[in-house]
């Protein structure tokens, strides 16, 4: 696993970490790390973007929703290939310091032209702001508390929560309901997770799943389009 050092009294609310060989955030609350070890932005383009059919269903006004924002380098993906005026919300628990997310990203220089205006955000307490053609909303807090209070309908999902074996509340069937009353007609869901559990809960919600090839050494990813 390598070296690791502890991120030291971290603020209320904000993701505990560990850096393993001094680069890869890991989760000390779930024991998971951040971001793919086989290139991370890599994995969000194959899996969100691509799986989701993006960029080419983007159109003014598009709502993407995630749950799971982590280092931001999912929406970071996006607003790289974001040519019209779309919306982003993501729900995150355990938000992390700014800090702390300046630090992972250096592995995707690629990134670093939206990470820096979005790292300025950030580390103003700004959750609400403006990235390129996107327009961001990060909901602190439970998304199974902060979800069903949600006032608008996701036209593509990314469901990016830790692996649902060490995080399994991000995942559960009344989550994934929740998840498909939030979603427009002909609406897609995707994610990294093959789990029969997750599959069978986004089935139950109104989605129609489909396992597909995963990226790199993942053998399958989910995809889903909503049926209702």
């Amino acid at each position: 696993m390598g070296d690791l050092t502890v991120t030291e009294n971290p603020p209320p609310e904000t993701a505990v970490l560990e850096w393993r060989d001094g680069a890869l955030p890991v989760s000390t609350r779930f024991d998971d790390p951040y971001f793919s070890l086989q290139n991370g932005l890599d994995e969000t383009r194959h899996v969100f973007l691509a799986g989701n059919g993006l960029p080419e269903r983007l159109r003014p006004g598009f709502q993407i929703a995630e749950l799971g924002f982590g280092t931001g380098l999912n929406l970071l993906a996006t607003a790289l290939v974001a040519q019209v005026p779309i919306r982003f919300t993501s729900f995150e628990a355990f938000p992390m310091a700014a800090d702390d997310i300046a630090r992972a990203l250096t592995a995707f220089p690629q990134v670093a032209c939206v990470a820096a205006p979005f790292l300025q955000h950030w580390a103003q307490g700004a959750r609400v702001f403006q990235l390129g053609e996107v327009s961001v909303e990060v909901v602190i807090g439970d998304a199974r508390e902060t979800l069903p209070r949600w006032g608008q309908k996701a036209d593509a999902w990314f469901l990016d929560g830790f692996s649902p074996a060490k995080n399994p509340e991000l995942w559960g069937a009344d989550l994934m309901a929740d998840v498909g009353r939030h979603t427009a007609p002909d609406g897609t869901c995707a994610t990294y997770t093959a789990a029969g559990f997750v599959r069978r809960g986004l089935t139950a919600a109104g989605f129609a799943v489909e396992r597909c090839p995963g990226h790199g050494f993942k053998r399958h990813m989910t995809v889903g389009k909503f049926l209702a």
